[in-house]
């Protein structure tokens, strides 16, 4: 006899649940309907705690199915498909179990999981095409290391088709040394190269040098080029202030000279050796002193393989960055006589120099004429202040008597006479008597 609330009567003694089948053993045989409702309420109490607990085991089984589902999808876009997968089986059966109990709880859990797969996915094939084309040659990258090299903001395509090119190349250089170079501001794609070429020229070029030579500043790439194929360095340079290295022979005649230097790259002495100026100073330093030292211009003319020689011998590439190979004299042109100009312009600066003395003599003389002319002057105001005293000694001899009358007239005959003889001779006029 079935009453409410699930419970129905099994026999005279004892009560058994509809939905569970436990049987429920009231105290006393003869209850009232009261205490079977009651029972009932506590027994469904009972029952929604159980499903309550089945819930939240429920979830649990979600979370660990949505991790499991999660590392399957990684496994399947990285190494193989999903069905291989024993997580992705284990993920797809606990899904199933859970999805069976038909919580809403259970669905929303779901769709966040799948949300969640599908943006993972959706960042994987972001790098799924530089991982499968490193992979195919050979030069495997891992997807963790692509994503780190992504938060570090380096060129991947860069990185992956670099390391391409070392390992068809037959290089040992790993993923970590080319994003550090990277970083670092190296130019990767120009030293990969490099030592590319420089393997195939049997020249020893190691990773260490070849990034030391990049960050110092230098092309190494054109520097591996110059060692495999020789340059030649015009001397003096085309865009120099000056187009021939001239030079003065010891007979004075000038030579205009245009060399070409030969050279190669010593990649051993590129950090810190001289550049292509060093090289073309000393070149013409040694030409100059190689003409300077001739004794005559013409014997220059007739062998010019001397001047090459002579500066081969001095060991112009030591401490540059070059190998010297050879030095060809392109062109010798014979300049002024610089001798004869400079023996002109040395008379020109004697005669100035005389010249100069000469007024000097002149300005000396005509300063001492105006003393004497001076002089001149001070001894004849001292002459009229002489004559001027006559008068008052004759005055003074008239009072005195040493003079007398006649003695004056004698001295005043003798002086017209005197004045008569000089205007006589054109020696002058006579001076007019004072007395």
């Amino acid at each position: 006899m079935a009453l409410k609330n699930g419970i129905e009567r099994g026999n005279s003694t004892s009560w058994r649940c509809v939905s569970c089948s436990r049987e429920l053993r009231p105290k006393r045989i003869n209850m009232q309907r009261t205490e079977i409702d009651q029972n009932g309420m506590e027994h469904e109490g009972m029952n929604r705690a159980e499903m309550n607990k089945l819930n939240t085991n429920h979830v649990k089984q979600i979370v660990g199915a949505l991790a499991l589902t999660i590392f399957a999808t990684a496994g399947t876009a990285i190494a193989s498909p999903l069905s291989q997968s024993p997580h992705s089986t284990l993920a797809q059966s606990t899904l199933a179990q859970a999805a069976a109990g038909g919580s809403p709880i259970i669905w929303i859990v779901l769709v966040v999981a799948g949300i969640a797969a599908l943006v993972f996915i959706v960042v994987i094939a972001n790098f799924l095409n530089l991982y499968i084309q490193a992979l195919f040659s050979n030069a495997h990258i891992g997807i963790i290391e692509l994503i780190g090299m992504r938060l570090r903001k380096v060129d991947l395509k860069t990185i992956v088709f670099s390391r391409i090119r070392v390992v068809k190349a037959g290089l040992d250089v790993p993923t970590a040394a080319l994003e550090n170079h990277y970083l670092a501001g190296g130019q990767i794609i120009r030293v990969i190269g490099a030592m590319i070429a420089a393997r195939g020229a049997k020249i020893d070029l190691p990773w260490g040098v070849a990034t030391a030579v990049d960050l110092a500043g230098r092309d190494i790439l054109d520097a591996v080029n110059t060692s495999v194929n020789p340059k030649v360095i015009d001397c003096p340079a085309q865009n120099g202030p000056r187009p021939t290295i001239d030079a003065v022979a010891k007979d004075g005649i000038q030579l205009k000279v245009k060399a070409r230097v030969t050279v190669r790259t010593n990649i051993g002495r590129l950090v810190g050796g001289a550049t292509e100026e060093t090289i073309i100073a000393r070149v013409g330093q040694g030409i100059v002193s190689t003409i300077g030292s001739a004794q005559d211009h013409k014997k220059v003319l007739e062998n010019p393989d001397d001047i090459s020689r002579k500066v081969m011998e001095s060991g112009l590439d030591a401490g540059t960055a070059f190998e010297i190979l050879s030095i060809d004299i392109a062109d010798v042109d014979v300049g002024d006589n610089i001798g004869a100009k400079l023996q002109a312009d040395q008379a020109n600066a004697d005669k100035q120099r005389a010249q100069a003395e000469a007024e000097k003599r002149r300005a000396l003389a005509v300063a001492q004429e105006q003393e004497y002319r001076a002089e001149e002057q001070k001894n004849r105001a001292l002459l009229v202040l002489a004559e001027a005293e006559i008068p008052k000694a004759m005055a003074e001899a008239f009072r005195s008597g040493n003079l007398g009358i006649m003695d004056y007239y004698k001295m005043r005959n003798l002086q017209a006479d005197t004045s008569m003889r000089t205007a006589i001779s054109g020696e002058g006029s006579a001076r007019p008597d004072r007395t």
